[in-house]
């Protein structure tokens, strides 16, 4: 909320960036683990603007006892709870605890630990790093208004056939041919909104985002390979994008709106030739060099009627 200072318009927050926590919790006899590592940002926006013209502190919530709640909380909850919560719960403290904060914004980056298995085994108490990581972001209000986002960050996603491109612009710039068998690769970076407006209005279902989040990333992933036996073909980056957004909305009612960025990650064929020797490596659909940059860059969002992403 922008104040009028001095004729200008002032808008200012502040708070507590990479606060990291490692929470563990037992089952009741003790034997099986169950743990999360979360990355936790906090940002208040409050009435504190005598500090930034006043020199007057008395408004601002140290950024150091954020840092302090964090842990507190995390000690409090003696029950297992997924990140959206955890970051609902900052956002509600924040904003009921203190008069002058009249909105917080919590984003939790949970890293992947994994349970292992040992022998077709779960582990009772080990664990292993995977790869694409469960994001959230809570905006609370003092009133109770919620805005809550969930995603998935380094979804990395690679079909070695049943992809192509062909009918773009053409020019007197372009080189790339057309083609109908190519290699599709990307890393997804994917966010949805839930359609829930208030802190009380969101499941009590224990663990019913971390549900959430396994189950849209199945639809994503099922979406982008299709059957296992056949798969399905892409025409585009773009056309596979939509098909994925389309399927979300389509199996979660309560998500209203879904953001994608896929990276088109070249595997560039490879092709060697000398004068001398004529073609030492001739290209048949089966050597490539992979590459990271440059990409190309494919976003898109889709919501339903009425919603904001």
């Amino acid at each position: 909320m922008a104040k009028e200072l001095g004729g200008f318009n002032f808008e200012q927050r502040h708070g507590k960036a990479r606060v990291r926590v490692g929470r563990v919790w037992r089952s009741k006899d003790g034997r099986h683990h169950f743990m999360v590592e979360w990355n936790v940002n906090i940002s208040l926006l409050s009435d504190c603007v005598a500090a930034y013209v006043r020199d007057d502190n008395s408004d601002i919530v140290a950024t150091d006892t954020m840092k302090n709640t964090v842990y507190v909380k995390a000690k409090k909850c003696s029950e297992q709870l997924s990140a959206e919560e955890f970051a609902i719960l900052l956002g509600k403290h924040f904003t009921s605890l203190y008069p002058q904060v009249f909105t917080a914004i919590v984003k939790i980056v949970e890293k992947p630990w994994e349970r292992i298995s040992v022998n077709g085994q779960p582990h009772e108490h080990g664990f292993k790093l995977g790869s694409e990581k469960h994001t959230t972001e809570a905006i609370v209000q003092k009133s109770g208004v919620l805005q809550l986002t969930s995603g998935i960050e380094g979804l990395s996603l690679l079909k070695t056939t049943q992809s192509g491109f062909e009918g773009f612009i053409r020019d007197k710039y372009t080189a790339l041919p057309e083609t109908r068998e190519r290699m599709l690769a990307t890393e997804v970076t994917a966010s949805w909104r839930y359609s829930y407006e208030s802190v009380s209005s969101i499941p009590r279902k224990p663990l019913y985002f971390n549900d959430q989040y396994l189950n849209v990333k199945k639809v994503l992933v099922d979406t982008f390979f299709g059957p296992p036996v056949g798969g399905v073909y892409s025409a585009s980056v773009q056309s596979t994008l939509l098909q994925m957004a389309k399927a979300v909305l389509s199996r979660f009612t309560d998500i209203s709106s879904v953001q994608l960025k896929m990276p088109n990650i070249h595997f560039l064929p490879v092709n060697i030739s000398s004068k001398d020797n004529g073609n030492i490596v001739k290209f048949n659909d089966d050597v490539y060099l992979p590459t990271d940059e440059p990409h190309g860059s494919i976003e898109a969002s889709l919501s339903r009627s009425r919603s904001k992403m």
